[in-house]
């Protein structure tokens, strides 16, 4: 029960709605928070994106997520012609099991404004089986904003498959594509920025600098 009640706690308030910041930002800022979903099978590297992104470390050792771990970063996302946008993106570190996905869907998506799909370059299986991650998350929430994160770019020597083959997978779904490596930090901030332009897209609409007729 003790974890049903943190889980909920964590899921209160995470919505889309502007709201005021902090002290040292203006009262008219624009803020959003943005609950992100990392979904992909077991050791694809997802616990170690986190750490590299929230904490800017990196362990080679594998330690299996039990349940979910939840980590906070804020991103600045500019916005052409506007003020830009401060997200807190809300981390979920999914565990990697499909079965308990099944089971706990409902608990771990609800909510979720984004997802980073996360493959491992050197395992064929972990992008083959993203289509059904994807799906499981938009059971529950509906289209929603995703990037496929195409781990272990260091490793790219022993790589089974290139970003082509992940794109056709990525198209399935909607999602973007982007090669990341944990281990060096390769474009980790890249792929939460990425992702948190395409929360802000959908939450907020595009904007222009054109001018209305």
């Amino acid at each position: 029960m003790q974890a049903a009640e943190t889980m909920d706690r964590a899921l209160a308030g995470l919505d889309l709605r502007g709201r005021p910041g902090g002290p040292s930002e203006t009262p008219t800022a624009k803020r959003l928070s943005a609950k992100i979903c990392l979904i992909g099978d077991g050791p694809v590297g997802k616990t170690s994106l986190v750490r590299r992104y929230v904490l800017n470390m990196y362990d080679d050792s594998y330690i299996a997520t039990i349940g979910t771990k939840v980590s906070k970063k804020m991103v600045q996302v500019p916005r052409p012609g506007d003020r830009p946008v401060a997200v807190d993106l809300v981390i979920w570190d999914i565990m990697g099991q499909a079965k308990f996905r099944d089971i706990l869907k409902d608990a771990y998506f609800r909510g979720a404004s984004g997802i980073l799909a996360v493959c491992d370059m050197t395992h064929l299986p972990s992008l083959t089986c993203l289509e059904e991650w994807v799906r499981a998350v938009e059971s529950v929430t509906g289209e929603t904003a995703t990037l496929v994160a195409l781990n272990k770019a260091d490793l790219a020597g022993d790589a089974e498959f290139d970003e082509d083959e992940a794109s056709q997978v990525a198209d399935s779904f909607g999602g973007e594509v982007l090669a990341t490596s944990a281990k060096t930090g390769g474009n980790v901030e890249e792929a939460f920025r990425l992702l948190a332009m395409s929360v802000v897209t959908r939450a907020l609409g595009p904007r222009t600098t054109g001018r209305s007729p």
